[in-house]
């Protein structure tokens, strides 16, 4: 398989096209809770540390993560999705009118909890993650309330995400729905992959990839039949499949293929970084990018959240810097 260049050439061009776009993200939105502090003794009940509490944020995870990314780099976005009618939900609300997300698409449902995340980290370091959530199927009469959603929002935008954290959220008649946007990429979990066929790109990571096929990925070899059976099975047009440390591979109908290798300079926290990549690789293919530059230019993004800890995301001039740091003129 051929390996690409580290280059984006006319990227800051690239973010102009990009800003502005309309973006609907449809998933499973999370909320992320961070208890940050420090230890300086182990407890007495337990031998585990006691940490001392200094900060308490929330932050929006799974598929607000993506929103987040994408307001970051310029889009302008729209949410469809759902959150329990708990306390939680409002909070997850309010975070995107803070990031002026339209969320006329999100529902609150009484059957199940609002996703949260809780980690409490010491020193930089997790020290342990408390999840409440229901991965359960959506309800009938729920999956159609957000089905009507995504049906009629999705005509309005250049592009839709569609961010798969497997709670039970998504049907083939969302994904299908969703089509009625020009750009269609998503992160889909394996258990729920063939829902997602006929899309522009899927985006899964090498695990993901060897779990939906069967085929351990373990070579170049054994990632291009991986790749290529994604392709045959789910009738897309690109798979991208992202490889952590080993970069990203591409995988297009029309015979394309490319591997290109990590860019990251530290990698400090890789939370979230999935959701950078479909971000930064959607919009780009909506302001027009052929797919070898938009699949470049969500590497750099990557790489420039990585070095963040938490669900971060990376401003154009934070991935601009990175690519000039790789020598390319942004």
């Amino acid at each position: 398989m051929p390996h690409g260049a580290l280059a984006v050439p006319g990227a800051r061009e690239l973010f102009a096209r990009m800003r502005g776009k309309r973006v609907l993200v449809v998933g499973d939105v999370m909320l992320d809770e961070w208890v940050w502090g420090s230890v300086s003794r182990i407890s007495p009940e337990a031998p585990v540390p006691v940490v001392a509490v200094d900060d308490h944020s929330f932050t929006l995870g799974g598929a607000g993560n993506v929103a987040n990314n994408l307001r970051a780099s310029g889009a302008r976005v729209s949410f469809a999705g759902a959150v329990g009618d708990d306390a939680e939900g409002r909070r997850v609300l309010e975070l995107f009118d803070a990031i002026e997300v339209d969320r006329r698409g999100v529902i609150a449902v009484t059957d199940r909890p609002t996703t949260r995340k809780t980690r409490i980290v010491a020193h930089n370091q997790q020290v342990v993650r408390a999840d409440w959530e229901s991965a359960q199927a959506f309800g009938a009469a729920d999956r159609e309330r957000l089905r009507a959603l995504v049906a009629m929002l999705a005509p309005d935008h250049d592009a839709v995400v569609l961010s798969d954290y497997a709670k039970g959220l998504f049907s083939r008649e969302i994904v299908e729905a969703a089509q009625a946007a020009p750009v269609v990429a998503a992160d889909p979990k394996p258990a729920n992959i063939d829902l997602f066929a006929g899309v522009t790109c899927v985006a899964p990571n090498a695990a993901e990839a060897s779990t939906a096929t069967g085929i351990a990925i373990k070579d170049d070899g054994s990632l291009e039949r991986a790749g290529t059976k994604l392709l045959e099975r789910l009738r897309c047009r690109y798979v991208v499949v992202t490889r952590g440390e080993r970069g990203m591979a591409l995988f297009g109908a029309e015979g394309e293929r490319m591997m290109i290798p990590s860019v990251a300079r530290t990698v400090f926290d890789v939370s979230g970084a999935g959701d950078t990549v479909i971000a930064v690789l959607t919009l780009a293919l909506a302001g027009g990018a052929p797919i070898a530059l938009a699949m470049q230019l969500a590497n750099f993004a990557a790489g420039a959240v990585v070095e963040k800890l938490g669900t971060a995301t990376a401003s154009p001039e934070e991935i601009l810097e990175l690519v000039g740091a790789n020598g390319d003129d942004a």
